[in-house]
């Protein structure tokens, strides 16, 4: 399933219990990685990745610091196996 905002990713992850989630940094309302946060803080055990064109340092730097990894958009073979090596051996 997609959520087209931050709070609506809270709310679909919620009623829908995933094994893991993909998101955006910029997404309308909140931030991915504020929505990241909140959801990692409810389901400490969800594996989760943000992708995104912002790869500015301190993006990678909130995302490790939630557990989490940030990939490089434009998405590509490599980005999407870096992902599932995350997801599977998280």
């Amino acid at each position: 399933q997609e959520a087209s905002s931050g709070e609506e990713a809270i709310a679909l992850v919620e009623s829908e219990l995933p094994d893991f989630c993909t998101m955006d940094i910029n997404m309308p309302g909140m931030l991915g990685t504020e929505a990241a946060k909140q959801i990692l803080c409810a389901h400490p055990e969800m594996r989760l990745v943000i992708f995104s064109a912002n790869v500015q340092e301190s993006y990678q730097n909130e995302a490790r610091d939630l557990g989490t990894i940030l990939v490089p958009k434009p998405v590509t073979q490599a980005s999407v196996g870096l992902a599932l090596d995350y997801f599977l051996n998280a």
